[in-house]
């Protein structure tokens, strides 16, 4: 029987954990992974990169991913060590980690964004393989209503994924620029050959959304016959302040309305009243589950390893 072939979509923490938690998973069932991995990022060392050396994509996300797909051997795990590594100091270098100028660098020598991130993922014996967005790095901006607190009832555009991430007040709607960046064939071709295409969990507006934007992606995901899974957040952060865990869901389908879904999992203990959930996972096609996901010390944080246990039973049968 061949292995269970998963398409996980995000960027930053948030998907990391969804990474760590598959792993997890592929202790119970033979899966194949695949991150499709946003590629708007322009702050911190990303950004700076992007600002200073005019580099293809922002690789901090990548980066993370790469690293959360690193297998258990322990020189691969040192490697791993060394591409989070983050220069300290007041210097050129400071803030940036060492696998950030590594990609960086293959990017320059190789040319072709998938040749890097297949060479960096077999310096970390990836259990699983790492795809951009879109062969170029994109901009995202959104209309929020009160981001300005002098303007408290105006919307006005905020344009960086930085700056939406940490803007205060309502996002009315998300875009990127340009509208229609070049995607990687062979993301497509894993989401054509999908049997499950996983959104979240992560930061709604700027790392899950984003993928269904993009005109390419959108349309391949639609067309896939894999079953959709979405990962809900624990908690609410600034772009998504004032929108409640049903909404969340609800705008799925507001910027993708012909995608459908199967099965939505949420922590039982931060989804709050589960009623209206259950309805939202219902308009999109999809059956909710609860389970503990969320790390022991009570902070808002997926556990990979409790992710990777509610995972087992929702992909998939045993070995």
């Amino acid at each position: 029987m061949r292995a269970v072939r998963v398409v996980a979509f995000g960027g930053g923490h948030g998907l990391a954990a969804a990474l760590r938690g598959l792993r997890r998973a592929a202790g119970e069932i033979d899966l194949d992974i695949t991150a499709i991995v946003t590629v708007g990022d322009d702050g911190g060392s990303s950004g700076r990169l992007l600002a200073e050396r005019d580099a293809l994509l922002p690789v901090g996300d990548l980066r993370q991913a790469l690293n959360a797909l690193a297998c258990d051997d322990a020189v691969e795990q040192r490697t791993a060590a060394l591409m989070q590594h983050r220069f300290a100091g007041d210097d050129s270098l400071a803030g940036h980690p060492v696998g950030n100028l590594l990609l960086l660098g293959l990017l320059e020598m190789l040319g072709d964004p998938v040749d890097a991130l297949d060479h960096a993922a077999a310096m970390v014996g990836a259990q699983g393989r790492v795809l951009p967005m879109a062969r170029h790095a994109v901009g995202i901006e959104a209309d929020v209503l009160g981001a300005d607190p002098a303007r408290p009832g105006e919307v006005v555009t905020v344009c960086g994924q930085h700056a939406v991430a940490v803007a205060h007040g309502h996002v009315e709607a998300v875009r990127i620029s340009p509208a229609d960046p070049p995607t990687c064939p062979q993301a497509i071709e894993a989401i054509r050959a999908a049997d499950w295409l996983m959104f979240g969990p992560g930061s709604w507006y700027t790392s899950v959304l984003p993928h269904l934007l993009v005109p390419g992606l959108a349309e391949a995901i639609v067309a896939s016959p894999a079953r959709r899974l979405v990962t809900l957040n624990l908690a609410t952060d600034n772009e998504t302040s004032g929108l409640s865990v049903a909404d969340h869901l609800a705008a799925l389908s507001w910027y993708l309305p012909g995608l459908r879904v199967d099965t939505v999992l949420a922590d039982a203990k931060w989804v709050g009243e589960p009623e209206p959930v259950h309805q939202a996972a219902e308009s999109l096609g999809a059956r909710l589950v609860l389970a503990p996901l969320a790390v022991a010390d009570g902070s808002p944080r997926h556990d990979p390893e409790s992710l990777g246990v509610a995972l087992v039973p929702v992909l998939g049968p045993a070995r």
